[in-house]
This record gives structure tokens, sequence and C-alpha cells, in this order.
């Protein structure tokens, strides 16, 4: 299960980090630069070329002010297929923030959200969060939304924070989202591309909307960003010039970068991140007695869930864990992984073993690893990291 009692944030000019921390230890640590093209930014781009993709398919790249051209696809789900030419102009969202040497992915069904809601105004549906239990409260939400409605196309998505506010809080974010989107679209009339038209809200209020249940502490070095913080989170706010230092960050994160982790039962779990997949060895280093391999892997579970959040794994990820790798002894593994990451906004999902015996993960990316953060790859070796003799 995902918790944290703090988050930290350090602001240096126009980068920021984010880190959150639970007991004292590291859970998830986020860089970001805010006049980069963030994940939820919109803007007016310029289609720089087309694209031809396999199966007789096609995309384009779009020039959205950013250091590298954004990819937008012709064909996106709810929408006609589009067929521009150089030249062009088209409102976008980013979907996927750049990467190593691939730019931001870009959709055009924008999505706007909110504190309560996201709203969808190239959607036709109302959907509920799925972690409202109260199935009351869930037809309560849904008719409100719909009533709110009218005649309009337009979608929404009710998010778990709407659970436990008035419902007229909740319709009143509804008109609050429709003006930003008019908005985005009055200034696409005048501006010229490439223009940034929208830019997502600071990360952190969405980190503190995620953790509101078990969260108690959030530093900031910002005074401008504690007023604003005020209104949205009534525990305890604190000003720290230097939280970094303060909470050992720098020290944790040189560890979440090493390739090897190792365990409380003196085994070790080794990282390696590739271009095709995250492969993950589980290893006993010969400590373990017959009878217990059940419990150390159990526990190595644990602490995968873990490193694949706070390292921001993403795609496929395979994890040959120790012993057997028969289903029957592997099952109350893979339960123990998937109750770690449940929650995680990214969706992670157990799919079960490969023929081979290894466990299956598949998690959406949305930004960077760790290690593509804070490294590069090495220009001589192109990332084998062997040495000729």
């Amino acid at each position: 299960m995902i918790k944290a009692d703090t988050i930290v944030y350090e602001k240096s000019g126009t980068d920021a980090c984010l880190a959150v921390l639970d007991e004292g230890k590291l859970k998830e640590f986020e860089l970001f630069n805010e006049t980069g093209a963030s994940e939820g930014n919109v803007y007016l781009g310029r289609i720089i070329k087309k694209v031809d993709l396999s199966e007789d398919k096609f995309g384009f790249m779009v020039n959205i002010g950013d250091h590298k051209d954004a990819f937008m696809s012709s064909q996106e789900r709810g929408l006609l297929e589009v067929n521009m030419t150089e030249g062009q102009c088209v409102v976008v969202q980013v979907s996927k923030t750049a990467h190593s040497d691939k730019g931001a992915k870009l959709v055009r069904a924008i999505q706007i959200p909110g504190t309560y809601l996201v709203y969808r105004p190239f959607g036709s549906y109302v959907d509920v969060s799925l972690k409202i239990n109260d199935e009351e409260k869930v037809r309560e939400l849904q008719e409100a939304v719909l009533k709110n409605i009218g005649s309009t196309q337009e979608g929404w998505v009710v998010r778990t924070a709407a659970e436990n506010v008035d419902i007229n809080v909740v319709i009143e974010e509804m008109q609050t989202l429709r003006e930003i989107y008019e908005n985005i679209r009055i200034k696409a009339r005048s501006a010229t591309a490439p223009a940034l038209l929208y830019a997502k809200e600071n990360p952190l209020f969405d980190l503190i909307h995620r953790y509101q249940r078990t969260l108690k502490t959030v530093v900031v070095n910002d005074h401008n960003l504690e007023e604003k913080l005020k209104p949205v989170f009534d525990k305890e706010i604190i000003y720290n010039k230097d939280p970094s230092e303060e909470y050992g960050i720098q020290d944790m994160l040189q560890q979440a970068l090493q390739k090897t982790v190792k365990l409380a039962n003196g085994g070790e779990i080794h990282i390696e991140e590739t271009r095709a997949l995250v492969a993950i060895d589980v290893d006993t280093k010969g400590l373990v007695a017959r009878g217990q391999t059940d419990a150390f892997n159990k526990e190595a579970a644990i602490e995968i869930a873990h490193q694949i959040i706070l390292r921001n794994l993403s795609g496929k990820i395979m994890i040959d864990f120790a012993g057997s790798n028969e289903y029957r002894f592997m099952r109350s593994v893979m339960d123990t992984l998937e109750e770690e990451l449940a929650g995680d906004p990214q969706g992670a999902r157990v799919l079960g073993l490969s023929k081979a015996g290894n466990v299956e993960i598949l998690r959406r990316r949305k930004r960077p690893t760790l290690l593509e953060e804070f490294s590069v790859e090495c220009p001589t070796c192109s990332g084998t990291g062997h040495v000729e003799p």
C-alpha cells in the first residue's frame, strides 16, 4: 500500500525537485523544470514533418518550443484520424515528457485536472473513481455531474477527493475547469506557434491530494508557495532553506542509483535497466535455507515494489525470483507485489508468470527514470559497461 507522511519541495531557479518520504525513507522522487514540456501542459504546436509508421499508419513531429520535437499520432481513440501537412498548427497536450533521445508524446484529446474532477472536453461520459467504495456516494456524484452537463457533449472523471466534500464544491469546480479550457481556446486563436497555452498545476499539489490520508508535513524552500499551500493543506507546513540537506535526500538518491540493493536478511536485488525492458534478479547469496525461500521472496517483493516506484521504472519489468518458479510457489509472491503496488498512479500491473518462470510487470511510462535523470549513456561503450581486455 502506497503511503507517505512527508513531502519535501526544493526549488532552484526554474528547476525544482519533489521528494516523498515515509518514516524517513525515500519513496518517490521527481525532477521538473517549470519552463519545460511537462506532462499535462497544453501547447499550440506547429507540424514539422509527417512520419510513416508500421501497418500503413503515420504520425507527426510537432514543434512545441521544447528542446526536442514532440510526436503526435494521427490516430487517437475517440477522435477522427487527423491528416495534416507541414506548417499547420494544432492544439496538443503532453501525455509523456521527453526522455533520453525521444521527445515528448502528444495527444489532441485534452484533459484538464482539478482537485475533485478531470474535465474531458472531447469525452462523452461521466466516470467515478473506483477508489470510492460507497455506492450511494458514487450515484450521488455521478447524477450531480450529469445534471450539470445539460445538453453539451463533454466528459468528466470524478476523483477520489470528491468523496468527502459537499456536492456544491464539486459542481463549482466544473465551471472553473470549463473556464480554463475556454481560455485555452481563446489563447490558441491569437497565439503564434509554438506557444504554451496552459501549464499544469505544480505537481506538489497533486502529491498532496494523492497522499492526503497519511500526509502530515510539507516542507518547502519557497515562501510564495508556502502561502499558496495554506488554503489546501491544513496540517504542518515548514519553511526550510535547504531541505535536501536536512532530510538526507542526496544520500538516499545515491543509494537509489546503485544497481544492487541489499536486503535485511542478507540477500540482494540486482536491477538492470535496458532499452527493451527492466531486468530484476533476486539473489539469496546462499544465506537462505530450504523451506525459507517463500518468506525471502516476499521480503524481496516488498522491496522491489518500493524500488519500482522510487526509481520510476516503467515499461516491461521482468523479475527472476529465487528458488522454484512454479506457479503454486509464486502466487503468494505475486499477491504481495500487487498489494504493494496498489494505488500506483502509473498503473503498475502484475501480469503473471512467463513461460520461463519470470514474473512480468507492465507499468505506464510518464517521465524518465532516476537513472536517466542523473546520468547519460557512455559514448564509448554505448551503455554495455564492458571493458576490452
